[in-house]
């Protein structure tokens, strides 16, 4: 008989759904080990005092949010709002899950999660890093593996010459802490955002997305996250469904992609918290066409890069007119999708997400990764669920990660040696150009796919275009962002070499009518502050 313990908090929706599709496959209920008892247990005991387990017996580990007191003995004590106190987080959890595994593998239990892996989803700078180097497309960043330089503050940021970037918590989620800036003309600026400070100083979580427009004011927020560690991403212009921009989350279970939900928004974050919306994966599927398919498979081979852990959940950017997909994050805690059954094909089409995995247990699926199924097109997957408010929370939803209005702390891909063939690269050194009339943004730096698009309506050069001399169309573009996209009359360099660190990745190039319709940023500030904890 399977024996299973999750370890989590006992009240979360996340356990609870667990243990029903444990319970629904003729198994017994899962034991629940606490984590504010583990935690508690290594302060005051060490870790010979945690728990044993069975030979054999199947551990999960979940997300330890969406609890006061857990948050407390992570973070420190404090109002569970804040956004300060990431890097503890991430310092105590670690420990944790670490203690956890190895008492674990000494009693003969298997482990769905590899602690290993754990600590790279929960950076996003390690996870960033491990994805490019697998050749994985994702957004530039300068920020990304773990020799990239760290930023101190908003000097190190402003002089890495992004126009159009984000900033964001190396170890947060559900876009807590997180900056969406834009440098325009004559050096003005702006962010998005959804952090405020209080009378005190200290930076806060709310439902409230607000822009801002003083250098002044954006540095001050930036200086203030900069000790929990930052990283920094180019925009992507994401493909739209009516006049909401939108991506995506898919969860993939045992190597295969089960579950998908597209996510809308008017803002730059398209959390359901901040008001964002479901959209309607039917019609994106077909706007997508034939890039659906290749969108799901680079989800399976971004989660291939996490072998040890059974599900992960990938946020997927679509591209404008859906010519390309890149890959925001991988979250370790991504599967908080409740009643939503799987794509048609994918072998959960009368399961959600947490059956799916216990689906694939059952057949052997969660050691390493098995062939995914063919994924025939058409058909919405079922979701009963009306409000669906968690739907885009990482293998929980929102406050789960010690972040109120819902967050989950889940990072992005993991920190496994590139195991599998990587997509061509250019060699660095490589001559390119930036004379193609045709083209107005660039794929640029650290190899991934990133490239800059200029907002709508603006005649600021935020990006140079660079691609190989000799070649044709739109493919093998790459080269140096252009340095101070942000300043009037800068286009940036107009020929040279590939730089050392940019060679890698797939690299692409977006036409000059591409950028003009990617997404504006056009912030309308939601109603002021608020609280709760609808969906991550």
């Amino acid at each position: 008989m399977i024996r299973t313990t999750v370890v989590g908090n006992p009240d979360n929706r996340r356990v609870a759904l667990h243990a029903a599709a444990v319970r629904a496959a003729g198994l017994p209920a899962p034991r629940v080990l606490p984590w504010l008892d583990v935690l508690t247990t290594l302060r005051e005991h060490g870790p010979s005092a945690l728990p044993g387990f069975a030979p054999d017996e199947i551990v999960r580990m979940d997300s330890p949010g969406e609890d006061a007191a857990v948050d407390a003995l992570l973070r420190g004590a404090g109002d569970p709002t804040r956004v300060e106190g990431g890097a503890r987080w991430y310092g105590q959890f670690m420990t944790a899950v670490r203690a956890v595994a190895d008492r674990a593998r000494a009693d003969g239990a298997r482990l769905l999660d590899d602690p290993d892996e754990l600590a790279v989803l929960f950076d996003k700078r390690l996870c960033h890093g491990v994805l490019r180097e697998a050749g994985v497309p994702v957004p530039e960043s300068p920020t990304s593996g773990p020799a990239a330089p760290v930023p101190r503050g908003w000097e190190d940021v402003r002089a890495t010459g992004l126009g159009r970037f984000f900033v964001k918590p190396a170890h947060g989620s559900s876009a807590s802490g997180v900056l969406a800036v834009q440098w325009g003309p004559a050096g003005r600026i702006r962010a998005v955002t959804s952090v405020e400070r209080d009378g005190e100083g200290r930076l806060f979580n709310s439902l409230r997305v607000r822009t801002l427009t003083e250098e002044r004011e954006i540095g001050g927020l930036v200086d203030a996250l900069a000790p929990d560690g930052l990283h920094l991403e180019r925009w992507w212009p994401k493909a739209s469904q009516g006049n909401r921009s939108v991506d995506l989350r898919v969860v993939v279970v045992g190597g295969h992609a089960t579950h998908a939900v597209l996510r809308a928004g008017r803002f730059p974050m398209t959390n359901l918290h901040l008001g964002g919306v479901r959209g309607d994966l039917d019609a994106a599927r077909r706007a997508a066409g034939p890039v659906w398919e290749e969108a799901l498979a680079v989800c399976e081979r971004a989660a291939s890069r996490f072998p040890g852990t059974l599900c992960v959940g990938v946020d997927l950017l679509p591209s404008v007119r859906w010519e390309r997909v890149a890959v925001g994050e991988v979250n370790a805690f991504g599967d908080l999708l409740p009643r939503l059954t799987g794509l048609p094909g994918s072998g959960a089409e009368d399961l959600d997400t947490y059956g799916a995995q216990v689906a694939a247990l059952l057949r052997g699926a969660g050691r390493r990764g098995t062939a995914a199924p063919p994924r025939p097109t058409g058909g919405e997957p079922r979701d009963d669920a009306a409000d669906h408010a968690a739907a885009d929370g990482p293998r929980g939803g929102a406050a789960d990660a010690g972040h109120p209005p819902a967050q989950p702390r889940d990072s992005g891909p993991t920190g496994v040696p590139p195991d599998g063939p990587a997509r061509p690269r250019i060699a660095a050194g490589a001559p390119w150009s930036a004379d193609s009339p045709d083209s107005a943004a660039v794929v640029a730096g650290t190899g991934a796919v990133a490239w800059s698009a200029r907002p709508v309506g603006s005649t600021d050069q935020a990006a140079a275009v660079a691609r190989p001399v000799g070649s044709s169309g739109g493919t093998g573009a790459v080269g140096p962002a252009a340095v101070g996209g942000h300043r009037e009359a800068d286009p940036g360099p107009r020929a040279g070499t590939v730089p050392a660190g940019a060679a890698g990745g797939r690299p692409v190039e977006t036409s000059r009518d591409e950028a003009d319709r990617a997404e504006p940023m056009v912030m309308m500030p939601l109603a002021w502050r608020g609280s709760g904890t609808d969906g991550a």
